[in-house]
């Protein structure tokens, strides 16, 4: 193995970067982790480090950190224009992310997707098509679901396959990624204050597939003008998949029937209704696995049986209780307009929404114009609650309909519980981050759970 006797520096800490650091250190590395912020503010426990003789560097990063270094692995937290990577990539020492080190210790194909919405639910569902081609024990799942890749590429070794969701933050350190089946599930404007703009933003996710040759295949979203024009610029044999249009060849939906076109054959699936996840949203989400499951080898029988009982993820409009016969919804996962006016549309009106937190600046109009429709009640939280409160107004919701928590989700839990009235739905959808207030959406997510599992 390459890492043999030579020195390691992994910028950032968490999931990617403690996996480097560990797989480093096993294959014959000196390795030190470096991350600007105190350890007593970094929510880890370093002792697994520590014992394996990782050397741990807080706070400020200077320059001599890079002295002797080898390879400079980045955690996608990092952004490559912080000073210390500038340094590196002007010294010519080789700066990849923690995506690349999983390619290098990769016996077994990946299937990987990306997109600003519906990654998750995508990349789940798709590790449970792949077990019907390679077994549980050789399917792996990770990437940017909390699973570091790397460490799933080293597990699963030969013989097996890999489900990669892949964000655009580990696309920027990212050059020799190479997966056989990519998809692209649509892009929106979201990330836009990390790489500067849309453009830039969109560039980072086509990174996905820059790799890909004339034998490996890119799954695109013909509905999304985005996605669609990708198609002139890969290598890779392009396979579009669509909630709206009938297609010569590809995955699409006829007569509400998923359907598989694909040299010659046609393959009827299932009905929409008959699909384990709701929503138009998961409807494509559906078509993209399916697309990306068949052209790995998966057989459409097998894809038809899974699509019927595939549940759902946890924090993606997740129903989980039903207090005084509102039923209460958990959208957490929500972190952009994009994705919280899908969960808009998946209820037809009488919502009390919960929204708001770690504010990522992108318009809102469209986003109040549906809760217009379709929202009663809307409780504000965090960072964003200011300019989210603005926003509704100036799309004509009434203040007396709007209500704000501050930075407590007890209190947003309290008023929605105290409005809430059959045949109304409470939903938490933020159009946010979380971290003005929580580690993750997940915790957030979790948290409201909790809240509401103890009025009931």
């Amino acid at each position: 193995m390459e890492f043999y006797c030579k020195k390691m520096l992994v910028v950032g800490a968490g999931i990617s970067g403690f996996a480097a650091a560990k797989l480093g250190r096993r294959f014959g590395a000196a390795v030190t982790l470096s991350d600007v912020q105190p350890e007593q503010e970094l929510k880890y426990d370093f002792k697994e480090l520590r014992d394996i003789k990782v050397e741990l560097v807080f706070g400020p990063q200077e320059n001599s950190l890079l002295d002797g270094v080898d390879l400079v692995v980045v955690s996608p937290a990092v952004p490559m224009r912080i000073p210390l990577i500038k340094e590196a990539l002007q010294r010519n020492i080789s700066v990849i992310s923690e995506v690349d080190l999983a390619q290098k210790l990769a016996a077994s194909p990946f299937f990987a997707v990306t997109g600003t919405n519906g990654k998750t639910t995508t990349v789940t569902l798709l590790g449970q098509l792949l077990e019907t081609i390679y077994g549980k024990e050789k399917t792996g799942v990770g990437g940017n679901i909390g699973v570091s890749l790397s460490e799933e590429a080293l597990r699963i070794g030969e013989g097996g396959g890999i489900a990669a969701e892949i964000s655009s933050y580990q696309m920027e350190a990212t050059s020799d990624f190479h997966p056989h089946v990519s998809a692209v599930l649509n892009v929106t404007p979201d990330h836009i204050v990390r790489h500067g703009s849309m453009e830039v933003y969109q560039q980072m996710k086509e990174r996905i597939f820059q790799n890909e040759t004339a034998d490996d295949f890119l799954v695109l979203n013909y509905d999304d003008e985005h996605t669609r024009s990708m198609a002139e610029r890969t290598k890779s044999q392009v396979c579009f998949f669509s909630r709206k249009t009938i297609l010569e060849k590809g995955v699409y939906l006829q007569n509400d029937i998923l359907v598989i076109n694909w040299d010659g054959t046609k393959h009827e699936l299932c009905k929409v209704k008959e699909l384990g996840i709701k929503g138009n949203h998961n409807v494509e989400n559906a078509l993209a696995a399916s697309a990306v499951a068949f052209l790995a080898g998966c057989k459409p029988e097998q894809i038809t049986k899974v699509l019927k009982q595939f549940p759902g993820v946890e924090h993606r409009i997740e129903y989980f209780a039903t207090v005084n016969n509102v039923p209460y919804y958990n959208d957490s996962k929500a972190t952009n307009t994009d994705s919280a006016i899908k969960a808009l549309e998946t209820f037809p009106d009488h919502i009390i929404l919960l929204a708001g937190g770690d504010d990522k600046m992108t318009d809102l109009t469209d986003f109040m114009k549906l809760a217009k429709e379709r929202v009663d009640e809307l409780i504000l939280l965090g960072d964003a609650a200011e300019r989210f409160h603005k926003a509704a107004v100036m799309q004509g919701i009434s203040e007396d309909h709007i209500h704000e928590a501050g930075y407590s989700m007890e209190k947003a839990v309290e008023i929605a519980h105290g409005l809430a009235h059959e045949p109304q739905v409470v939903l938490l959808s933020p159009a946010c981050a979380s971290f003005d207030m929580y580690d993750g959406m997940a915790q957030r997510g979790r948290h409201f759970k909790k809240l509401v599992q103890s009025i009931k």
